[in-house]
Formats: C-alpha cells, sequence, structure tokens
C-alpha cells in the first residue's frame, strides 16, 4: 500500500489560498466512527501518490502527531476551474471489514483488428465501471483487452471482464462495454437521429403556426 505524507492544518477558510500559493493542498480526512482532520499535503508528493494509486486504490495516509497510519481513499478532488490544478482534497476512511461501491477506470489495451483492418470504429460504451469490495481489495484499474475484436460487430460486454473473485461488477453482464461497429451503422445511426429531430422541429413550428392563428368570430346575425 503506498503512504502519503500529511501534516496537521490550522490554517482554515479563506486562509487557505496561502497554503495553496506554496504547492499545498488543504485536505480533510473522516469516516464513520472516526475523527475528522483538517490536513495539507504537499502537492508534488499528492500527484506522485495520484499517479501510481488512482483514485480508486487504497493509500495510508500517516498525519504528522498521529501514532497509526490511517487507510483512506481519495473520495473527491477539487480542481481550479482555469488551471485545473488540484486545490482541495476529501479523504473517506473507510472500515477494511466493510464493503464499499467504488468507479474503477477501464484501461483499454491492445489492438483490434477489425478497427485496425477491417476499418471499423470503435465505440467504446464506458471509461469507468462500479464495483463492490473490501477497501483493500479495489483494483487499481481494469483492463480490457481490445485484441477480442476480431470481426465487425464484434464486442465486449461486462461479463467479459477480468477481475478478482472477491471484486463484484455493478453492470448487468450483458451491457456492452466497447464494440467493433461498421462506419455505415454509425453514419446511418447519426443520419437517422438528425432527421428525426428535424420532423421534431417542424412539427413544433407547425403546431405553434395553428395555435398563433386567431380564429374568426362572424357576428350575430340581428
Amino acid at each position: 500500500m503506498i503512504t502519503l505524507n500529511a501534516k496537521q492544518r490550522t490554517t482554515l477558510g479563506r486562509l487557505t489560498n496561502t497554503l495553496r500559493e506554496k504547492d499545498i493542498i488543504p485536505a480533510v480526512v473522516y469516516g464513520p466512527g472516526e475523527k475528522n482532520a483538517s490536513i495539507e499535503i504537499d502537492s508534488k508528493e499528492f500527484i506522485k501518490v495520484l499517479k501510481e494509486a488512482g483514485e480508486s486504490s487504497l493509500i495510508e495516509l500517516s498525519i504528522d502527531g498521529e501514532k497509526s497510519k490511517r487507510s483512506v481513499l481519495i473520495h473527491d478532488m477539487q480542481r481550479d476551474p482555469v488551471s485545473n490544478s488540484i486545490i482541495h482534497i476529501d479523504f473517506f476512511q473507510a472500515s477494511l471489514k466493510e464493503e464499499v461501491e467504488v468507479a474503477i477506470p477501464l484501461v483499454f489495451e491492445g489492438v483490434s483488428f477489425a478497427v485496425k483492418d477491417l476499418g471499423a470504429n470503435l465505440v467504446k460504451n464506458m471509461t469507468e465501471i462500479e464495483v463492490k469490495a473490501l477497501p483493500q481489495n479495489l483494483p487499481h484499474e481494469i483492463k480490457v483487452d481490445l485484441s477480442l475484436l476480431k470481426e465487425i460487430g464484434s464486442h465486449i460486454l461486462v461479463k467479459d471482464l477480468k477481475v478478482a473473485s472477491n471484486v463484484e461488477i455493478l453492470k448487468k453482464p450483458e451491457e456492452i462495454v466497447v464494440s467493433a461497429t461498421a462506419v455505415e451503422k454509425i453514419e446511418e445511426e447519426l443520419a437517422t437521429a438528425v432527421e428525426e429531430d428535424v420532423t421534431k422541429v417542424e412539427k413544433v413550428e407547425k403546431d405553434k403556426k395553428e395555435d398563433d392563428v386567431v380564429p374568426e368570430i362572424k357576428e350575430a346575425k340581428k
């Protein structure tokens, strides 16, 4: 398990901007039955740990002044809308005896014969997938072998994904993860979608014109 060092944080509220100017990220740790803690983390060290562990793997958080390390998951990361740099982190201290539900990233590897040699389009229906497991059993990633896509129209289903027996995937087994689709079929689907949208717009405009017509009221003959 990867260890991340942290310090107790006394700088709170708007003053945390002074930490960010020093490449320090303010963060909090919380969990059921655990004492909440405001901490600060070196930005460069966290980026390194994030690359190795990802957002779904358990991390050992070593907080200055605490005797034992905390086993945590990255629950949330806030980013600056302009620079995209991480400005705050929420760590969740999960019980190692209770299962948690986490979205695990899918890593597509290998080369599809259908795409490379037959000219098919690679259509990814998912880029991550929800699983349930004990925190210490959560996978860092789930690999998807694209070499299984040998023909146009072939696909990889959720049930084809390889995970450990102590990890449960929370998607229906028959859902399509990725497929090799004929270019003509995609163009046909797009054309159909555009045609349907145009038809809907024309109908709305027609109905609007009919609603705008003021009915002629004839005076009753005296």
